[in-house]
């Protein structure tokens, strides 16, 4: 596959998309924010301006509500764009999903079963109280992939082939369980887990974000770091091997790495689909699949796309606002039917 634009453009390209797609997050909404506004508050929020009623107002409405928003879809977008490209990379298809391992599923088992079961757990600290859907859902895709992972392990090695059917396996019985939960709960809960399901980044805060961008700083530092071994897996396991890569090692910091991330932002946004497979393979037919670039455009254009999505949710139906994962699946669907119509049979 020859790329459609050079690593220079490319970047540029995406670089301003990702700049007008945070901008538009920030000015965008209720109140509409003029420029001029935005930078103003921002040098009140960093402490190196004084404000007046208007800027007051900017700053109360960017520093609690658009800012931390715009930082959580970005850091949402990269990491599943991120996990997308490892998954494709690790299964050496174009068309694979960090869901395959199953840490979607499993993030969505453990919320589901803090959220049906919340009255199990009345007792616990008011301290870790704001964050249990989260740890939950994160602790439940994680292990959901470390069965997947230790069912993928035979003799030593690890088969992706394996893995990949344990993955389909433990997302149904996950599926079944979250529909069981589903079938016992409460109206309130029923709505509660529903909206989850469907992801959103309404109610983002700094408590939040702050966890996330944590793994999103290590996952964007490690991955790359890593390009040239993805790039040797290409050209199948033992090609790899035989230039001097630790194939069993990559396969799995891979699946750790995309547990982790995609665990991380299912926790801290819920369920938001088809962007860990349209953004990484959008991204492969403009730039080749060199991973020393894929994997940084994939985090480019990840949080521009999820940005953006946020943006016509939450102006689309305005006053209302739509979960961001009824937008993605409307944007993705579509596009996940082209690649497969386009690819040759």
């Amino acid at each position: 596959m020859s790329p459609v634009l050079s690593a220079r453009p490319l970047f540029i390209s995406l670089g301003l998309v990702w700049l007008i797609a945070f901008w538009l997050s920030l000015a965008l909404g209720p109140v509409h924010l003029p420029l001029v506004d935005i930078f103003k508050a921002m040098l009140q929020l960093l402490g190196l301006s004084a404000g007046g009623e208007r800027a007051d107002q900017a700053v109360l409405i960017l520093g609690q509500i658009r800012l931390p928003r715009a930082l959580l879809g970005l850091s949402v977008g990269a990491m599943l764009a991120l996990s997308g490209v490892a998954m494709q990379g690790l299964f050496r298809n174009p068309l694979a999903d960090p869901g395959l391992v199953g840490v979607s599923s499993g993030a969505a088992l453990g919320a589901a079963a803090t959220i049906v079961g919340g009255e199990l757990v009345s007792g616990i600290s008011p301290l870790l109280e704001p964050y249990l859907l989260s740890i939950s859902a994160f602790l439940g895709g994680l292990a959901v992939t470390w069965m997947v992972y230790r069912l993928g392990r035979r003799d030593g090695r690890t088969h992706v082939a394996t893995m990949l059917l344990a993955g389909i396996a433990l997302t149904a019985l996950a599926g079944a369980v979250i529909g069981l939960f589903t079938y016992v709960a409460d109206d309130g809960a029923l709505r509660s887990l529903t909206f989850w399901n469907l992801g959103s980044l309404n109610g983002a805060s700094y408590a939040r974000l702050w966890p996330l961008l944590l793994v999103t700083l290590a996952v964007t530092f490690w991955l790359p770091r890593r390009a040239r071994a993805l790039n040797a897996l290409l050209l199948g396991e033992s090609e790899a091997r035989h230039l001097g890569f630790d194939v069993e090692r990559l396969k799995r910091e891979l699946v750790f790495c995309t547990a982790l991330s995609v665990g991380a932002a299912v926790a801290a946004a819920g369920m938001i689909g088809f962007v860990g497979l349209v953004v990484p393979h959008l991204v492969r037919l403009l730039v080749g699949p060199d991973h020393r670039l894929l994997l940084p455009a994939s985090a480019l254009a990840g949080g521009s796309l999820l940005l953006l999505a946020d943006l016509l949710a939450r102006l689309m139906l305005a006053p209302a606002e739509l979960p961001i994962g009824i937008v993605t699946a409307l944007l993705g669907a579509p596009f996940f039917l082209y690649l497969l119509l386009r690819r040759p049979h």
